[in-house]
């Protein structure tokens, strides 16, 4: 079987004619499952050996009823379709004829034109509320239509700052050729590989019974390293319900709608989804400017680089090098020893946490970008660490896919961890943390003993946002992201932070999550001869 669509259904009264329709449309090796989430298919569906009909004696939910159907599939592809459709002849084959693997497709939408109600007095009203539009009397009788509306042709879809979904209309122009990307979908009619519906969970019932389905499909899909695509080669029609009594067969509350949305919120804007290869930003880069979104292109960024001049000479040389290669970004160095590399501020002062934190506020004072990312003398960045946008101007971002490497045997480790080090945010927001933290360590330094101020400094913590310990200095939130390729954390006898190798060093062990040891790093080799090379780089 090369194609499964699967159909969840609860009270839908065009059921069986679009299971016709798709029957009767189909050229290939094509089935439909079906799920009767808690009600019989009224009028019935007929016997065929391509439908499967499953039954539910109780509603589990049409994200639940999907994933039902798409367990009991052993196609190459699933399709997902509302039980109110009609297609082109032989959609399925035009559609697996243009198939990749790691893309999510739709055909053209279309506007199905399913019924008129007819009056005795003799006119026709289009599929609205019960009533006639000539006389006003209600005792009208439906008659099928059945018909693919010429116009209008939906092609690009989006969502907007909040994840609501959007048509997309003027993007149309930017969709050249036959398959062109979209950036978001439309959710009664999908299709990807059955392989990647279970691998991505595009169906989630963590969302709910229902809402946010194509926002869902086409970020997941994005943020895993696929593509959204339209097939302009083919279409369906699509019923959208217009009248009070035809409305959706699952019952929708506003609460229920706004969780849905809030889900996507925090698992796709603020970076959660732990499948993602691609940052939230990515795709409003990607199909950038994108209405709602401020245009990420508009954004600058630059890099606040400090050190203590205490490395290895030749560690400091890689790791300079490495950034330089990595980004053009505008980079100021702050030092505690004149140094040429970037814009030099050089603070003239003993090393020490207080003076670590002087040192990034006189980088972010003197920076003038809109985002911020945080570099460390001692740490290889990759250039698509570079990449991410903070999809928020009040939340600071970490990038968690860092190795530590342990220079004196080259001893690898990753744990998903956030770090100053891989910090990146909004300057504006920055500036407001680190003065207060400036002022608030001098004041502890000031009115503290030396124990006291030690364990301030500890509880105080080093990564903004990531704590709520009463020390904090502020209530800002955090969120992580994943670059494509990880950064290399180098541990040497001069780290201002104390390494930990084993997994019982942690009194905590959510904070060994991701947890794996190797002989290098996946994209950068064996460091010691990483840092050899690049530091002889000409």
């Amino acid at each position: 079987m090369d194609l499964s669509i699967i159909i969840p259904a609860r009270n839908e009264m065009f059921l069986a004619r679009t299971i016709e329709d798709i029957l009767t449309n189909m050229r290939g090796d094509t089935e439909v499952i079906a799920v009767l989430d808690g009600e019989w298919a009224a009028p019935p569906i007929p016997d065929h050996e391509r439908v499967t009909l499953v039954y539910n004696a109780e509603s589990v939910g049409q994200r639940a009823a999907t994933n039902q159907a798409a367990r009991m599939s052993t196609a190459k592809y699933l399709a997902k379709c509302d039980a109110h459709c009609a297609f082109d002849e032989g959609f399925d084959t035009k559609l697996i004829a243009d198939m990749q693997d790691d893309w999510t497709v739709v055909p053209v939408m279309r506007n199905l034109h399913a019924f008129d109600w007819v009056c005795e007095c003799g006119h026709r009203t289009y599929q609205g509320p019960q009533k006639c539009g000539g006389c006003g009397r209600e005792d009208v009788v439906m008659e099928v239509v059945w018909r693919a509306k010429p116009s209008p042709n939906s092609t690009a879809y989006r969502f907007d700052n909040t994840m609501h979904f959007q048509y997309w209309g003027e993007y149309k122009a930017r969709q050249l050729g036959d398959i062109a990307e979209t950036m978001s979908l439309q959710g009664s009619f999908w299709m990807a590989t059955r392989d990647k519906y279970f691998e991505l969970d595009l169906c989630d019932e963590a969302f709910g019974s229902w809402g946010q389905q194509g926002v869902e499909v086409a970020c997941k899909t994005w943020l895993s390293g696929g593509r959204v695509m339209v097939n302009k080669k083919t279409w369906y029609a699509h019923m959208f319900r217009t009248q009070h009594g035809f409305s959706f067969p699952y019952p929708i509350s506003g609460r229920q709608v706004a969780h849905a949305r809030e889900y996507s919120r925090k698992l796709f804007m603020e970076n959660n989804w732990e499948k993602a290869v691609r940052p939230f930003s990515w795709i409003i880069e990607h199909f950038s400017p994108v209405p709602d979104w401020e245009t990420p292109g508009g954004l600058s960024k630059g890099v606040v680089y400090y050190t203590d001049n205490r490395l290895d000479k030749q560690i400091m040389d890689a790791c300079q090098r490495q950034l330089r290669s990595a980004t053009d970004m505008r980079i100021v160095s702050v030092s505690l020893e004149q140094m040429d590399f970037g814009d030099n501020i050089h603070l003239p002062l003993e090393r020490s946490y207080l003076t670590m934190f002087k040192q990034i506020l006189a980088g972010l004072e003197e920076l003038d970008t809109d985002i911020v990312f945080f570099c460390e003398h001692d740490v290889l960045y990759h250039p698509s660490h570079f990449e991410f946008t903070p999809a928020r101007n009040d939340v600071v971002y970490y990038n968690e896919n860092v190795w530590k490497v342990r220079l004196e045997d080259g001893h690898c480790l990753r744990h998903w961890v956030n770090q100053t080090s891989g910090l990146v945010a909004y300057r504006s927001l920055l500036l407001d943390h680190y003065r207060k933290r400036v002022a608030a360590t001098e004041e502890a330094q000031r009115t503290l003993d030396e124990g006291q101020y030690k364990r301030f400094i500890r509880r105080q913590g080093f990564e903004p946002g990531t704590h709520n310990r009463k020390e904090r200095v502020d209530d800002y939130k955090c969120a992580t992201y994943r670059s494509e390729y990880p950064n290399v954390d180098i541990r040497h006898s001069g780290n201002l932070t104390p390494s930990r190798w084993r997994k019982e060093q942690f009194r905590n062990q959510r904070y060994t999550e991701g947890w794996m040891e190797a002989d290098s790093v996946p994209g950068w080799g064996d460091i010691r001869d990483a840092i050899y090379n690049i530091s002889r780089e000409d």
